[in-house]
């Protein structure tokens, strides 16, 4: 099979190979390190910092890759118990059943309570996953054949579930409690639990009344070192013939506060109109900006008019400010010409809720800071 040429190497939202992997190595031992001892991670970073590209590449590695069955599941849409069954189950057949087809058989043998929906590709006859969310009946039960399914495999498993905080929203309030019972009988599974809120994450796993209190190693993710970031950013430029100088990458950092997927996003699109033999300099910088604000333009005009009006208001003082502290405080809501301390609470604690701004200590900000910063121009 020919291998996938990337043109762009600023890759963007996905883990290709540890060519296009930025620095992360401290990262990556401490991690292999805390499963090659038996110790689950709490893995809490803010969202689109590299988390997921971390655990993918972690997985990569051969030391892993060769010893785990490695499976991965983003449950960031899920709702219910039902969804995280469905999931957690899909990833673990797709993982662990093209093993032999053995390991198909028995997985509709263990996991009986989806036996009713299984089904044969109608092409190939082969068994697949053709397993609709409505054929799990008793989440509860499914969850425990899953985890019984992975007990036996020939291998010991390695789970990755992203955005876990989600659980605590699921109208089953014994979800928590549920899965530290499985996970507290499971001897050939390991967990790497990664989450973006990290008020949520550290009440899960730090107040004594949760039930996964002190089950796992708590783990931060920061920014890449600069030093590191630039000199990848230089070397996937000249692996291309092309060129950047210091002070664009860190004009591009700084920027961002270093946060990985909005530096990596500049910096894709600053290759992508740099010439095959030019060096990018800093008088292209405003163009690269213009252009990927603008590739979001009409994503963020309708999520402004879905909005409620001081809920648009409070997000365009934030967005002037960048980082905004006081909110409720004489000062700030004078400067903006904002309404009552009551309102711009009730804005913020809606804002919050959908993830349009987020909160670290007292100071908020646009999760999306292309979005502030278009709003910052626009408004």
């Amino acid at each position: 099979m020919a291998k996938y040429v990337i043109t762009n190497p600023f890759v963007i939202g996905r883990y290709v190979s540890d060519e296009y992997f930025c620095d992360r190595t401290e990262e990556t031992a401490f991690l292999i390190k805390q499963i090659d001892n038996g110790r689950n991670v709490a893995l809490i970073s803010p969202r689109r910092m590299g988390k997921t590209e971390l655990i993918h590449h972690c997985m990569r590695q051969p030391d892993v890759a060769g010893r785990y069955i490695t499976i991965f599941v983003d449950i960031y849409a899920t709702t219910s118990l039902a969804e995280f069954v469905y999931r957690l189950g899909k990833a673990v057949y797709e993982r662990v059943a093209p093993r032999s087809e053995m390991w198909k058989q028995r997985f509709f043998n263990v996991v009986s309570s989806l036996r009713m929906g299984f089904r044969l590709d109608p092409m190939t006859g082969e068994p697949g996953f053709d397993i609709g969310l409505g054929d799990i009946k008793t989440p509860q039960a499914t969850l425990d054949e899953i985890f019984r399914y992975m007990e036996q495999a020939d291998k010991p498993c390695l789970v990755a579930i992203d955005e876990f905080q989600q659980i605590g929203n699921y109208s089953e309030r014994n979800t928590e409690a549920l899965l530290r019972t499985l996970i507290q009988q499971s001897a050939n599974i390991s967990f790497i639990f990664a989450g973006s809120k990290r008020h949520v994450m550290a009440n899960m796993f730090n107040s004594p009344s949760k039930p996964f209190y002190q089950s796992s190693i708590m783990m931060g993710l920061d920014p890449i070192p600069f030093a590191a970031y630039h000199d990848f950013a230089v070397r996937m430029f000249e692996s291309r013939g092309r060129h950047i100088d210091k002070d664009c990458v860190e004009a591009v950092y700084r920027s961002y506060d270093g946060c990985t997927w909005f530096v990596q996003m500049m910096m894709n699109e600053l290759f992508a109109i740099t010439p095959e033999g030019h060096r990018c300099t800093m008088n292209i910088l405003p163009e690269a900006r213009h252009n990927v604000i603008r590739s979001q333009e009409h994503t963020y005009k309708d999520i402004l008019s879905q909005m409620p009006p001081r809920q648009k208001m409070l997000l365009q003082a934030i967005a002037r400010d960048r980082t905004a502290t006081g909110i409720t405080g004489t000062g700030f809501i004078t400067r903006h010409n904002l309404p009552s301390a009551s309102s711009v609470q009730a804005a913020a604690k809606g804002l919050l809720a959908s993830d349009i701004i987020t909160k670290t200590d007292d100071t908020y900000r646009i999760y999306d800071r292309f979005f502030s910063e278009w709003l910052a121009t626009e408004y």
